[in-house]
């Protein structure tokens, strides 16, 4: 499974954009709201993904954070909900504010969103809401999501060609609780650069 792509922004026109990684071009659909953190067109920017293989379709969604990536995938196993809706869905709310609706049970709001009828947001509902923590959990899920997300950054770097140990050193000297997991990827690469341009060796 291919977890993430690194590249440069060749077009965008909503809800897809044009990634150029080593020559090839990947058209990725993006919910609307990921569009306003893109980098301008020939910038470089790393985008989390999700693959849809079929006999007639290979499909790549793409999103900013490892949080609506994950929403996207579990919005995707209720029966009613596909990738076109589920796109909508994060393209209105947030992976927070969805978990609020959810937690509140506020159907309503769910029904706000186009092409969400009451019995769809029904369903969303009572099948979304065993997959949250009760609000006295928040704590241990924090602390397990950060985990997560350190893992995840080690893993890209191990992608990228660096070794499991020269990766897990530079995540554990640049990270910061409050990094997403592609702040962080980005901040261990410019780690990286500033050491090679100094001539120094990764572990120092």
């Amino acid at each position: 499974m291919i977890s993430f792509l690194r590249g440069n922004i060749i077009e965008k026109k909503a809800p897809w954009v044009l990634l150029e990684v080593n020559g090839i071009g990947y058209e990725i659909n993006m919910p609307i709201t990921c569009f306003n953190d893109l980098p301008d067109l020939n910038q470089e920017t790393l985008i989390f993904t999700h693959f849809i293989i079929r006999e007639d379709l290979i499909c790549i969604f793409g999103f900013q954070t490892i949080a609506k990536r994950t929403l996207f995938r579990n919005l995707i196993k209720i029966n009613g909900v596909g990738c076109k809706l589920a796109l909508i869905i994060l393209s209105n709310i947030s992976p927070q504010q969805f978990i609020n609706v959810i937690e509140e049970r506020k159907v309503s709001l769910l029904e706000k969103i186009p092409g969400i009828g009451k019995k769809i947001a029904e369903r969303i509902l009572i099948e979304m809401r065993d997959l949250f923590k009760k609000k006295s959990d928040n704590l241990s899920t924090s602390i397990l999501e950060k985990k997560a997300i350190a893992d995840d950054a080690i893993k890209a770097l191990i992608a990228l060609g660096y070794k499991p140990k020269e990766a897990h050193f530079i995540i554990t000297k640049v990270h910061n609780p409050n990094m997403d997991c592609k702040t962080l990827i980005c901040a261990a690469l410019k780690k990286i650069y500033e050491v090679k341009n100094e001539k120094k060796g990764l572990f120092y």
